[in-house]
């Protein structure tokens, strides 16, 4: 087989001119790249150095030799530059799964961000509800959740690291008899809800506060599985929707939905990174990680 290594050491000595240079260069003693060269003239039968005075000269096969030799580095010095990047995170590919919420408001800032530094990492995003974002995390479909809610039970082989919290607001119309009043939650409960399907985080959360305040749920007439929808129903005057701040604020301050304030009901948004337990992030995705937490320390 061909000795990569002796190849080398002919390539560098071709390049620089003399087995002094390449001896230097390479912090090689001139009696062993000497020997190895030796060793390749055999192996492949061709004689590639001739005495020139002082120095040495290329023979015309070792002239052509040369010519494959530098596409072979060329290509070698290309891998360990990827090699390189990849551990730096400057590669590589990042999955994610992230609910809604950080998916249309939090995401594009966080990518942007990322991407301006490591613009050759590639990344996919799947955005789902939050019992889907955790099932593909688990079953390895995914490297990142982000997870907008809170979990009423954590899975043992997830570890989340919460990055702020927000409010869930009450919602309705502006023209909504309960709009901007404080009411009870049985009141509030015997409204029509737009919500988005089953598995939604908020959603969940609605119906553990009915079962935690002995409350009868309230009906779910308008399902959508997209959470703009759900919110253009309730805009254009139907029902009510029980929703992260983040997502409906602007909306309110512009007058086209208004808060309904439940008496004893302050309910908190959890966002956060997801990712399995005890196993190690690629350099690219710790490197977003990163990104991530620098940025959310200045929401909080």
């Amino acid at each position: 087989m061909l000795n990569m290594h002796a190849l080398y050491l002919f390539h560098t000595i071709a390049i620089q001119g003399s087995v002094t240079k390449a001896a230097n260069l390479l912090n090689i003693s001139q009696p062993a790249i000497t020997t190895q060269i030796k060793k390749l003239e055999k192996y492949i039968g061709i004689t590639l150095f001739i005495p020139q005075g002082r120095g040495i000269a290329l023979t015309i096969e070792a002239k052509e030799l040369l010519g494959f030799t530098q596409r072979i580095f060329a290509i070698t010095g290309q891998v360990e530059q990827w090699i390189q990047q990849y551990h730096q995170g400057q590669r590589g590919q990042i999955r994610l799964a992230a609910t809604y919420l950080p998916a249309h408001f939090l995401l594009p800032t966080w990518i942007a961000k990322f991407k301006q530094q490591y613009e050759h990492v590639d990344m996919t995003i799947t955005t789902t509800n939050s019992t889907d974002a955790l099932r593909q995390l688990l079953q390895m479909e995914v490297d990142i959740a982000i997870y907008g809610g809170l979990a009423e039970e954590q899975t043992a082989d997830i570890q989340a690291e919460e990055l702020f919290r927000d409010e869930l607001w009450f919602v309705v119309a502006p023209n909504h008899r309960y709009a901007g009043q404080h009411i009870s939650l049985q009141e509030m409960m015997k409204e029509p809800f737009v919500m988005r399907e089953q598995g939604s985080s908020t959603r969940e959360r609605l119906l553990a506060l009915c079962r935690t305040h002995n409350t009868p749920p309230p009906q779910i007439p308008l399902q959508f599985n997209g959470l703009p929808e759900a919110i253009q129903a309730v805009i254009a005057g139907y029902g009510a929707n029980f929703v992260s701040s983040f997502v409906v604020r602007d909306y309110v301050e512009r007058g086209q939905l208004a808060r309904v304030f439940v008496n004893d009901v302050y309910l908190q948004n959890s966002i956060a990174i997801c990712t399995r337990l005890h196993e190690p992030l690629s350099t690219a995705s710790q490197q977003f990680v990163h990104t991530i937490r620098q940025d959310s320390s200045m929401v909080k």
